[in-house]
């Protein structure tokens, strides 16, 4: 059995610790997620506090953990009798980011079912996880169906499983830990706010420091037994600490002063419902338990904001996390001092975070808001050398403006790439999936994962005779099973290639178009897609951003995009040609969609116009589905960008027409150029 990190090993990373220990104090708090760069202990840490934890008395043979003072009636394993409880330790299970719905809820013995007429139940990871920890790393990258399990379960205490006319139930309560590295994509905002504490961490720049985490580490690495044992007073030091803070839980008082600074606060950065108030109560109250005081204080309130709230008052996806402390400090002021005027609460784990420093890993915002960088408040089109403005068509140097700020994004109409996918599950184009509706049923090609019940009864009904069926179970076999197929919705590949040339640098033009792919961004994170972005501009195209699944660092992005120059609209295509020919070897059942956002115009180079339009027909030649967003304004238009979507194979749409409220037209799919008339 390898020996696990000791906790109390762990250099630094303060807040980190904080929020870990304040779970095991409080399981109530709801679990903690943890954010940052990949290397900083994220995930040594979850694994070394399930030896804090304190040890859990179970039914003996019950594989669902029941408590023997009060088991679960519902238990698949029950009824219980009085037998006396045997302890072990608590468990800390992990859930693989590809892990199966089975694995994390259980799975039936079909063939028992049938051939014996039993309800044959093997638990998964929930039951396993019950009274313990679920641990999830990467859990910004799990699959939309897991995080939909797991929400029902967090939310109810108990998982379900229905499936084939059986129906089991069993409770599972654990505590839900998270790791994530920000920069490979955000969490869904419900999964986010079941996550009672959120904690950001990073690398220590301090060399003292990092040379010790270094010294500490190999020293693990040589001898993990003999390290751990140097380690094993201050362990059970700390373990004795938490069973000290648990016993004082229940009788901390949380007075009404701090209940409506608590209010008050979350009312100040407006969160949404309820369950703020709750966990930051719940939170002060751990934190004064920790301390070893009866009564929570206002630095309690203030630590359990810092904590509870930065993950729960972003606004959308490009919204940077944290807090404004100033707003905070006013907010619990005006909202009055608790009545108790214990104002030194201890500073938590070895000495990490006073209260009135930057808690919970969260680095001081501007109310948390995007800022995006400002225009210098000019309102005409770069100039070139000779002092003329840049027009199409004219000879040019590159002259650039700077980057403009985005306009207020918008809700899109729904763009999808035709046809039937077998992509990875996701909100937007049709696909064969694992999970969605059953659309018919097909012999098995290799495991069995999803049985059609029906067509196996249906195959194996002809040949019970002559099997020799004298039961009541059917006899069935392999030949008989049937696999479902099933019909949901897919993530996609949205290549975005973005016109940032002089034709569109007019200020209020190049701020619609930066709202409008902003607008399509917002989209593709809530469809779940990974998004790339190219931008052509002067005399080339470049990859600003290559295809990731963060889509908060392609808004990052979009905003420092500066403008000006000619127009290499074919530089532009050709170089997305490439980006999709390299994504088709990495992933090839993940579909590209090719967002063209320009005003058609091509200029630059002989014949700049015929070099777009073959460029764009060989995007045609592979098949890929595109849209052109056409960015044309004014009395007199050219009609180009529509031009452009022809030779593409695709679709062209105005900024009016891309609103989901406009009136302009209908939702428009994308054609596929293999469908083009």
């Amino acid at each position: 059995m390898n020996t696990p990190y000791p906790f109390t090993a762990i250099v630094g990373q303060d807040d980190l610790r904080l929020g870990l220990l304040l779970n095991a104090v409080s399981p109530a708090v709801g679990g903690v997620l943890v954010r940052g760069e990949k290397g900083t202990a994220k995930s040594t840490a979850v694994r070394a506090l399930a030896a804090l934890m304190p040890e859990v008395s179970v039914v003996p043979g019950c594989r669902f953990s029941c408590d023997p003072a009060s088991p679960d009636p519902a238990c698949p394993d029950g009824p219980h009798g009085e037998a006396a409880g045997v302890s072990r330790a608590a468990r800390t299970v992990e859930l693989p980011v590809g892990a199966s719905e089975d694995r994390l809820v259980g799975a039936l013995d079909i063939e028992r079912a049938l051939s014996e007429g039993v309800k044959a139940f093997e638990p998964g990871l929930l039951a396993d996880a019950h009274r313990g920890i679920l641990y999830v790393d990467e859990v910004n990258l799990l699959h939309d169906h897991l995080v939909d399990l797991l929400l029902d379960a967090a939310a109810m205490g108990a998982s379900y499983v229905e499936r084939e006319g059986v129906s089991v139930r069993h409770a599972a309560r654990f505590l839900l830990v998270g790791t994530m590295n920000p920069e490979e994509g955000e969490l869904r905002p419900q999964l986010l706010d079941r996550f009672g504490l959120t904690v950001e961490v990073s690398a220590s720049r301090d060399t003292d420091e990092r040379v010790e985490v270094v010294r500490r580490r190999l020293a693990y690495d040589d001898d993990p037994a003999g390290f751990a044992a140097r380690w094993a007073g201050e362990e059970t030091a700390l373990r004795e600490r938490i069973a000290s803070a648990r016993a004082l839980l229940p009788r901390v008082v949380l007075g009404d002063g701090v209940l409506r600074q608590i209010a008050a606060t979350c009312a100040a950065f407006e969160v949404d419902g309820m369950r703020a108030d709750i966990v930051m109560a719940r939170t002060a109250t751990a934190l004064a338990a920790w301390a070893g005081r009866e009564e929570v204080t206002a630095d309690d309130v203030r630590q359990a904001a810092l904590l509870a709230l930065p993950h729960r008052r972003r606004r959308n996806p490009f919204d940077a996390p944290g807090l404004d402390e100033d707003k905070l400090d006013q907010t619990l002021d005006e909202a009055g001092p608790p009545e108790n005027g214990d104002d030194d609460p201890d500073p938590g784990p070895d000495g990490g975070g006073d209260g009135g420093g930057g808690g919970g890993g969260v680095p001081p915002q501007a109310d948390g808001d995007r800022t995006p960088p400002r225009a210098d408040g000019d309102d005409t089109p770069s100039q070139t050398p000779e002092g003329t403005p840049d027009a199409p068509g004219r000879s040019s140097s590159g002259a650039e403006q700077q980057p403009v700020a985005a306009a207020e994004p918008f809700r899109t109409k729904m763009l999808s790439v035709p046809g039937l996918g077998e992509g990875a599950a996701g909100r937007r184009s049709r696909a064969r999936t694992e999970h969605g509706r059953t659309t018919g049923a097909r012999r098995p090609e290799g495991a069995l994962t999803k049985l059609h019940l029906a067509a196996t009864v249906q195959a194996a009904a002809p040949h019970q005779h002559a099997r020799g069926r004298s039961g009541r179970g059917l006899v069935v076999r392999r030949d008989d099973l049937r696999q479902a197929t099933r019909e949901g919705r897919e993530g996609n590949l949205v290549l975005f290639v973005v016109d940032a040339s002089g034709s569109m640098a007019a200020r209020q033009r190049m701020s619609a178009v930066k709202g409008a792919v902003l607008s399509l961004l917002l989209d593709a994170y809530q469809r779940r897609d990974k998004v790339g972005l190219v931008t052509f501009r002067g005399k080339e195209a470049e990859v600003a951003l290559p295809p990731t699944s963060s889509v908060d660092a392609a808004a990052a992005r979009l905003e420092s995009l500066p403008t000006g120059g000619r127009t290499p609209l074919a530089a532009g295509l050709l170089k997305a040609h490439d980006v999709l020919r390299v994504e088709r070897l990495r992933d090839p059942s993940r579909r590209p969609l090719l967002v063209v956002v320009t005003d058609g115009r091509a200029t630059g180079g002989p014949e700049p116009v015929a070099l777009a339009g073959r460029a764009a027909r060989l995007h045609r030649a592979e098949g890929a589905a595109s849209v052109v967003v056409d960015c044309e304004s004014g009395y007199v238009r050219l009609g180009l960008a529509g031009e452009l979507a022809r030779e593409l194979g695709g679709t062209a749409v105005t900024l009016d027409e891309l609103r989901a409220d406009s009136i302009a037209g209908l939702v428009k799919d994308v054609t596929a150029a293999g469908r083009a008339a």
